[in-house]
């Protein structure tokens, strides 16, 4: 091999300094290829190398510059580089002599915060780039002196890996030949200030290391087979306000366990989970969030990698694969989605770069007191569209059918569980949050805009107007808001004694007041069974098999009133203990020889109420319409009886739902419109469920006597705490 021609001055030594100290702002101007006058140099800093070639056609060896630091002229930029030291040698290709992968169009949409496909240029994306197979990293961090990328290839040291600063779009980026699938990498931020800041995740990484490891993992993420074109085509049908929407909200680590205590895999969970959920008659199912997130209590509401399927279950790949296979048994799949916070732990995104970046630096704006989380500036154009991009995100490239957007409440309002001096009033001195509804606005309206099939839903606990009216509107464009008055109301009447409820019979009939003021679903979710609030069997009154008839006659009040539903998984088949999410559900239960039964039934029960409730147009095509409901009886305080009833289009059969609160047999004359057979759809009484076979075998038939402003009426029996449907029989 020749010598490199040599000489002085190959590098400055304030320069050559910096490199070796790993303060260098800009070493892509100093290593690598450059021209130099009339010759080409090439200087390499390899710390631990004491010999360095460059292969060219014909090989050249640098000179050593000391620490680390090689130069020399070479004839081309054609090369690789090849190293010795301490009895070891080894080849690879200099990321310095490749050139830049982003282009001009994505520097001015990165710059101008307006890049709707965010995750397309930042992050790590596996490439063939100037005729060689590697791993582009870019990451946004403005303020920061130095970004490097380390992991194991470069043992961890921020010298060796610098990245490119893209102009004043604060991003900063390179291409790493040789890096594939699999490389565990982080991100070296020197601050602003020249502090070392702990290695940080990448933002928008597509995978992480098993908790309690925290780096991200290069994952591919393109190449998907889809199997779902039936359902893409015509979902928008399914997520209007005329259709059956019946969720199954689960949390994957803890809907059932593999032998040894094991989290089920996507893989496994594309079986056992949609085959379940699709037997029992739900629409959708809602996945607690996915995002990876580094500590198991919080469920994954507290989010650090956002653009990370969680790799408890598996990679990107096969979590698409879970979702195709949910498609594929008619099921849709919505996300349980975080933009209100975010963890402060060291390697997410606090202080990412060495300055408040996604957050405020003002705690009374930029910190969670109850979570102990951070809050996102969403007033920053640049926060704002990684916000919105994620959304897309996972609508584009996961095939998600909606969204349902975690603790709504506390974004809208700068004054969210702070007290008088805790918080910052927005520039005309009120409370509202004016950036977070903008950035939630915008969300709605790219998301709906971009993919029309889909729905997000707001979990939104105030009386804020307009939460599912078009953003065009002065709402903020959700698909529907979760009803938590209505969920709040009626769990306190049905945790009572029935002998109490009539003085309280008002808060089943209250949510009527504002059914229509939004477009609701009923939610039963995990919140409800968690922190010492039991079980719902447990929190119904009465001995055991009270308990199972309180719990059915609650769900058939649900099932009959107007708006979607939400059950949390367990709560179809009543399990008896509050929810641990460190094991799975309890179904021994339904095999327990002493109250199997009354499981099986309860289960039997959902089943058969879904059933019913996607079948019968008049229990979900008005179910946001006022139109749609009629009341019956609403005010027999005494005798803790309901009825109305549920209307669908002209002509098609009507539905009347009588419910009995107490632990007695009622008879009552309910009126009905019209006149002749009624059939008894469900009984939750019904001996299938575990009930005492009481009620209106063959059903009613209306006679032409007026009552409750109906033209015709029957008697009917209401078993002791029941829920009747019956359905006008039209041939």
């Amino acid at each position: 091999m020749a010598k490199a021609r040599g000489g002085d001055g190959w590098i400055a030594a304030t320069e050559a300094t910096a490199l070796v100290e790993g303060r260098h702002g800009d070493p892509f101007a100093v290593l690598g290829p450059h021209h130099d006058g009339k010759r080409l140099v090439l200087r390499v800093f390899q710390p631990g190398a004491e010999r360095v070639w460059a292969l060219t056609p014909d090989p050249l060896e640098l000179q050593a510059l000391g620490q680390g630091l090689f130069a020399g002229e070479v004839p081309s930029a054609d090369y690789r580089l090849r190293a010795e030291g301490g009895g070891a040698s080894w080849d690879w290709d200099d990321p310095f002599r490749f050139g830049p992968v982003l282009g001009e169009m994505d520097e001015y949409l990165l710059g101008e915060g307006t890049h709707k496909r965010l995750w397309q240029v930042l992050g790590a994306h596996v490439i063939h780039h100037e005729g060689a197979e590697g791993t582009h990293f870019a990451v946004w961090a403005p303020n920061a002196e130095r970004v490097s990328v380390v992991g194991n290839f470069n043992l961890w040291d921020g010298r060796r890996h610098p990245m490119r600063r893209r102009g004043a779009t604060g991003v900063w980026e390179t291409f790493i030949p040789g890096l594939g699938e699999g490389t565990v990498y982080k991100y070296e931020i020197r601050g602003p200030d020249g502090q070392v800041l702990p290695l940080k995740a990448d933002p928008v990484g597509f995978g992480s290391e098993h908790a309690p490891q925290n780096a991200s993992v290069v994952r591919r993420i393109d190449g998907a087979d889809w199997g779902d074109a039936g359902w893409m085509n015509h979902r928008k049908g399914r997520h209007s306000i005329d259709a059956p929407i019946s969720v199954y909200e689960v949390h994957l680590g803890s809907w059932r366990r593999a032998p040894g205590d094991r989290m089920l895999s996507y893989t496994e969970l594309a079986e056992q989970l949609v085959d379940y959920a699709a037997d029992m008659g739900f629409t959708h199912l809602e996945l607690l969030p996915v995002s990876e997130y580094p500590f198991d209590g919080s469920w994954g509401y507290q989010p650090v990698g956002l653009f990370a399927p969680t790799i408890r279950h598996g990679t990107p790949a096969e979590f698409r694969a879970l979702v195709d296979a949910a498609h594929r048994k008619g099921l849709g799949v919505i996300l349980d989605w975080v933009p209100g916070h975010f963890p402060t732990d060291p390697h997410g995104l606090g202080r990412f770069d060495g300055t408040p970046l996604y957050e405020h630096a003002d705690p009374r704006e930029g910190f969670h007191q109850d979570w102990n989380t951070l809050i996102y500036n969403y007033g920053r154009t640049e926060v704002q569209n990684f916000l919105v991009s994620n959304a897309l995100y996972w609508l584009e490239e996961y095939h998600i059918d909606g969204l349902r957007v975690d603790a709504v409440a506390s974004m809208l309002y700068r004054d969210y569980s702070r007290g008088e001096g805790q918080w910052v009033p927005n520039k005309d001195g009120g409370r509202e949050n004016y950036e977070a509804i903008a950035m939630l606005r915008r969300m709605n309206t790219v998301a709906y805009g971009e993919y029309p099939g889909i729905v997000t839903v707001a979990e939104e606990s105030t009386a804020f107007p307009g939460v599912s009216r078009p953003a065009d509107w002065g709402g903020l464009g959700f698909g529907f808001k979760w009803n938590m008055g209505w969920m709040n109301d009626t769990l306190a009447y049905i945790g009572r004694d029935p002998v109490y409820r009539k003085y309280h019979h008002h808060q089943m009939t209250f949510g009527l007041h504002y059914a229509w003021s939004e477009n609701y679903i009923l939610p039963i979710s995990h919140d409800e069974v968690v922190h010492g609030k039991g079980s719902m069997l447990a929190r119904m009154p009465g001995d055991g098999e009270q308990k199972f008839a309180n719990l059915r006659a609650y769900y058939g009040f649900m099932w009959g009133h107007p708006g979607k539903k939400l059950l949390f998984m367990g709560c179809e088949f009543a399990q008896a203990r509050e929810w641990n999410y460190s094991q799975s559900l309890d179904w021994h239960l339904l095999d327990d020889p002493g109250e199997g039964p009354q499981h099986r039934g309860m289960q039997r029960l959902i089943r058969d109420l879904n059933t019913l409730y996607r079948a019968t147009p008049a229990l979900h095509v008005n179910d946001c319409r006022p139109e749609g409901f009629q009341w019956l009886e609403a005010n027999d305080a005494e005798g803790s009886t309901y009825a109305w009833l549920r209307k669908g289009a002209p002509g098609e059969a009507q539905v009347a739902v009588a419910v009995n609160m107490t632990p007695v047999e009622r008879r009552l004359r309910i009126g009905l419109p019209a006149g002749g057979a009624w059939t008894e759809a469900l009984n939750t009484d019904a001996e299938i469920y575990g009930g005492g076979n009481l009620g209106n075998m063959g059903g009613v038939t209306a006679e032409a006597v007026p009552h409750q402003g109906q033209a015709h009426s029957a008697e009917i029996t209401l078993p002791p705490l029941s829920a009747v449907f019956l359905r006008q029989d039209i041939h």
